[in-house]
């Protein structure tokens, strides 16, 4: 296992500046950023505790907290965090690395993953990735991840990472907005259950 992130190594120079600003040029276009924590909100009763795991400059995060959720989020990323900071005061945003974090404090409600995270990890990391998402989300809660499935970690990969560290598959859509996923889809978001 590697232990840099594909967030690193597998972008240019520039790139999380870059991404930064895609996603500021968005909300100032009235795009809709929202998918994701919509579905995250219909999940959880209001109030939650919510992990946004990979949160990069906030957008997800801040909407959720925005819905009244105490939300806290993780990259390792130190410019995208920054940036999180900057346009989206409220939540609890922290450096560090998916595969070995470590939060005080009580578990989360739910984890989400969103904008490709898993897929960004360091190559061979992901069931370490899982498994720390696992130790910071109760008993009885949830994980989501969405990722594309164009890479060389997909659905399959997924699921023989989670039953590994104790996680099960309960729902598979191929979008935000719950299409139903068929075999072969692009992209996939998956609700994990964390046993009770």
């Amino acid at each position: 296992m590697t232990s840099t992130p594909r967030w690193f190594t597998d972008t240019s120079d520039g790139h999380s500046q870059w991404y930064i600003e895609r996603f500021r040029a968005m909300e100032r276009e009235g795009a809709d950023l929202g998918g994701e924590a919509r579905l995250v909100d219909a999940l959880v009763p209001p109030g939650s505790r919510i992990l946004d795991a990979g949160c990069g400059p906030g957008r997800v995060g801040a909407r959720l907290h925005a819905r009244g959720h105490e939300v806290v989020g993780v990259d390792v990323d130190p410019e995208l965090i920054a940036a999180a900071e900057q346009d989206h005061p409220g939540p609890t945003w922290t450096v560090g690395d998916l595969a070995t974090f470590d939060l005080d404090g009580e578990p989360f409600d739910l984890a989400v993953c969103a904008g490709n995270v898993m897929v960004f990890v360091a190559p061979g990391s992901e069931a370490a990735v899982l498994e720390r998402l696992r130790a910071h989300v109760r008993p009885g809660g949830r994980i989501v991840l969405g990722f594309r499935t164009d890479k060389s970690y997909g659905p399959a990969e997924l699921d023989t990472d989670a039953a590994a560290v104790g996680l099960v598959v309960e729902q598979r859509f191929a979008t935000w907005d719950l299409v139903p996923y068929e075999e072969g889809a692009d992209f996939a978001v998956t609700l994990l259950r964390v046993p009770e």
